[in-house]
């Protein structure tokens, strides 16, 4: 991958600075102008192109689930390949390469070619995955955190893009700054991604351990079910740091006051982080096919961020209550952190009334996965201009994530308000089984607002696009 692919130009003038923090610890990375900057560059190349490919698939996926529509395409089995696809795309794809970029901006110099060789193996894992219904198309298996298509193409792919990221992982390890006992807000966030890197590996070592002690003879739904649980479980650790990370270092950029001390907040990340040691004691305590293993997890997952999210969530939105912004760039970064926490607040709040197997579950994982995805999409617009790009400015850039996050919120209100009904999650066409107009009514709200959060995402890219393709302005 080379710099004019990258779109690497000479600065031309010099780009506004964040406002600094009234009081208190600034929050903000520091990007050094080396190396790190193109692997971070083709990282987001990768990322860009996992949501082009997961709103392709999201147009045929909530097309099939909106009433009327649905019954112009050709079979529910049409749904779940979509899904499968969107799912797969928009959160692994799209949170790995995220994940990557800020890893190899934080990082230390070394180690580039293994930098390099996990992105392009994990690029071509994604393209083998994203191929596969085309030409090599299998069933779906709607497996939680990890659904997959029985396709000899779609399971290679799957299996290369765990190699790439297992390189990613490992050299983000090896290439962390040293951390000491004495922080300030520059340190305290290394703190965070060094947690989320360590998480991740956790994950990792999940993954590998139910691959090797799991029987095959199950059939697929189980087989998969039971294989990705253990480090999905783990996973959601990691996106949930790097979202409290790109927080606090939106909020510092906006020029609020966050009332936390950077010790603070790494006692914060740390408490966010020791939710996932439960993980291997899971699996060394239970069988990975017991309940007590599979409840464990669960358990794990819901006490193990709540912790640390909601007091760090809380200075944030008080800091941002009283800071006001004087340059107009920085409000897309505002609007993606306010959009970040009200969905991610809603989804949690939406987890804590499920109770059976309908469509409040997606409801509950779209309000947070959606909640992280605003973050990292805040993040990308407040790295551009360190990583040699334009500051994305304007109206479209300050009312995209606005969009996506109105769009998110009515989709996931009206998968609450059926899920009232006993709609059940993962069908489709006459299979959801709308018995009344108030259920019809949830559903069409569902699709109307996932077509608004399609719009919006996608004009995520054209932002981002358009900002790489302006003069460049060199880092402050």
């Amino acid at each position: 991958m080379n710099t004019t692919l990258l779109g690497r130009r000479e600065p031309t003038r010099a780009a506004a600075p964040p406002m600094p923090a009234r009081s208190g610890a600034d929050y903000q990375l520091h990007i050094g102008q080396d190396a790190r900057v193109r692997l971070a560059r083709g990282w987001l190349w990768l990322a860009l192109a996992a949501l082009i490919g997961s709103g392709v698939f999201s147009v045929l996926l909530v097309a099939s689930r909106t009433p009327g529509v649905n019954a112009w395409l050709p079979t529910a089995n049409f749904f779940h390949v979509a899904l499968v696809l969107h799912v797969d795309l928009s959160v692994m794809v799209w949170f790995v390469a995220m994940a990557g970029m800020l890893w190899s901006l934080y990082g230390r110099t070394n180690a580039q070619a293994a930098g390099w060789l996990g992105l392009w193996v994990t690029g071509a894992g994604t393209l083998a995955m994203a191929l596969a219904p085309f030409v090599d198309p299998g069933e779906p298996v709607m497996s939680n955190y990890i659904p997959v298509l029985q396709s000899r193409l779609f399971l290679a792919g799957l299996v290369v893009f765990a190699a790439g990221t297992v390189l990613l992982v490992l050299r983000s390890l090896n290439t962390a700054p040293r951390l000491g006992l004495h922080y300030d807000g520059h340190g305290a966030l290394h703190f965070g991604l060094s947690a989320a890197a360590v998480s991740a590996a956790v994950a990792l070592l999940a993954f590998g351990w139910s691959w090797a002690v799991l029987q095959t003879d199950l059939d697929a739904k189980t087989y998969y079910e039971i294989l990705f649980w253990g480090g999905g479980h783990a996973l959601q650790f990691t996106w949930t740091l790097l979202m409290l990370v790109a927080w606090l270092w939106l909020a510092s950029a906006c020029g609020a006051r966050v009332l936390l001390t950077p010790r603070v907040a790494v006692l914060l990340f740390l408490l966010a982080l020791v939710g996932v040691f439960v993980t291997p004691y899971a699996y060394v305590s239970h069988n990975i096919t017991s309940v007590e293993h599979r409840e464990l997890l669960t358990w794990a997952m819901r006490l193990g961020g709540g912790p640390a999210i909601v007091p760090l969530g809380l200075a944030v939105v008080l800091g941002m209550a009283t800071a006001r912004l004087h340059d107009a760039a920085l409000r897309p970064l505002r609007a993606a952190l306010l959009s970040s926490i009200v969905l991610f607040a809603a989804g949690g709040v939406i987890g804590i009334f499920i109770n059976g197997s309908n469509v409040r579950i997606p409801a509950h994982y779209h309000g947070c996965i959606v909640g992280v995805t605003l973050a990292l999409m805040g993040a990308v617009y407040r790295v551009l201009p360190s990583m040699g790009y334009q500051a994305p400015q304007g109206r479209m850039a300050t009312w995209q994530p606005w969009l996506y996050g109105i769009g998110q919120l009515m989709h996931i209100v009206g998968l609450v308000w059926s899920g009232g009904y006993g709609v059940q999650r993962k069908v489709a066409g006459s299979e959801q089984v709308l018995r009344s107009a108030a259920e019809v009514a949830g559903m069409g709200l569902m699709g109307l607002g996932g077509l608004v959060a399609i719009i919006g995402g996608l004009l995520f890219v054209v932002v981002v696009l358009q900002a790489m393709r302006a003069p460049a302005r060199p880092a402050r």
